[in-house]
């Protein structure tokens, strides 16, 4: 099934790569991750519905959306755009309105990531490269903050990450690696192309 018919079956648009001046250098594109990779992802890490994801760098809602919307978690996303936040949640008044029985969570956040407070519940958290390794360690030492007020298991998931990302969890933080899964039918010679499945528990 391709992302513009999956994105038709839950009554939203999230297709497309753009480029939009964000107020900050540390901030990237939007691009949203592609339903096959998320797919994959699910087939080996199953959403419970008492899971609490956090979406940084959420954009138009894809991610957050479907992962409601197959598993009926909870799920919050994070963004610094406007304009993006504001499509998502045209996307989530579009989806809430043909699925009557829906019992998941979905909302979405306007604010820097290293700004965003976490909260007690959330225990999975979702990059797809949105923004600089500096701030993605400030947004680690968040989440390890919150873990040690509120004792719990954590998972952080990567998506396509990069070495910094990588070399940051792996060499400076507890957190271990428990997954690694390639995702070659989107590319076959870019090692990089992969999901990455870190855990902590204090």
């Amino acid at each position: 099934m391709t992302d513009q018919e999956m994105d038709k079956i839950l009554r939203i648009r999230t297709e497309g790569t753009i480029e939009i001046l964000q107020s900050s250098a540390h901030y990237n594109r939007y691009e949203a991750t592609p339903y096959s990779v998320l797919d994959a992802l699910f087939e080996i890490y199953p959403l419970r519905s008492t899971d609490h994801l956090v979406d940084f760098g959420c954009g138009k809602g894809r991610v957050p959306i479907y992962s409601a919307y197959r598993f009926g978690c909870i799920v919050t996303g994070v963004d610094l755009n406007g304009r993006l936040l504001q499509e998502a949640f045209f996307n989530l008044a579009e989806f809430r309105a043909t699925q009557k029985r829906f019992r998941g969570s979905i909302e979405f956040e306007q604010t820097t990531a290293e700004m965003y407070e976490i909260q007690a519940r959330q225990n999975v958290f979702y990059f797809f490269n949105p923004f600089s390794v500096e701030v993605f360690q400030t947004v680690i030492h968040n989440v390890l903050e919150s873990v040690e007020l509120h004792k719990r298991q954590v998972d952080v998931i990567l998506y396509y990450p990069t070495t910094a990302y990588v070399y940051f969890l792996e060499e400076q933080t507890p957190f271990e690696r428990i997954e690694e899964l390639p995702i070659p039918a989107l590319s076959i010679d870019n090692e990089d192309e992969r999901i990455l499945i870190y855990r902590y528990e204090s």
